[in-house]
């Protein structure tokens, strides 16, 4: 079964200067521990959320607005598509990755299961 996770952030409350060497070092590792297991799919950041398209519809229309936007409180940072046999394990798996941000992060991650087709 496929799942995507999906990193909420509140930018305001990020460590100004990104993420740190460290950090990106321990992701790599993660990252190569998960596709050596044969669970990794896809997976990766996100430009800032000013430089993207909302694209609403109601009532049968669409508006579409560019960037820069308001700032939002809290945003989708990145997402990561996994094949696990399991919810938990997918839930593991995103535990992992939370955990290694440390404590001057703060995170959310979405575990959903992707709808696969008929």
């Amino acid at each position: 079964m496929r799942y995507m996770m999906l990193l909420e952030l509140d930018p305001s409350k990020a460590p100004s200067q990104g993420p740190s060497e460290e950090l990106m070092e321990e992701m790599g590792k993660l990252i190569e521990e998960m596709t050596k297991a044969g669970v990794l799919l896809d997976t990766g950041g996100l430009k800032p959320a000013d430089e993207g398209t909302v694209i609403r519809q109601s009532g049968g229309r669409q508006t579409v607005v560019d960037g820069p936007f308001t700032e939002a409180k809290e945003v989708i940072g990145g997402y990561c598509i996994v094949q696990a046999k399991s919810q938990e394990e997918a839930v593991e798996w995103a535990s992992r990755f939370l955990a290694i941000h440390g404590p001057e992060w703060e995170l959310t991650s979405y575990v959903r299961q992707i709808e696969e087709p008929a």
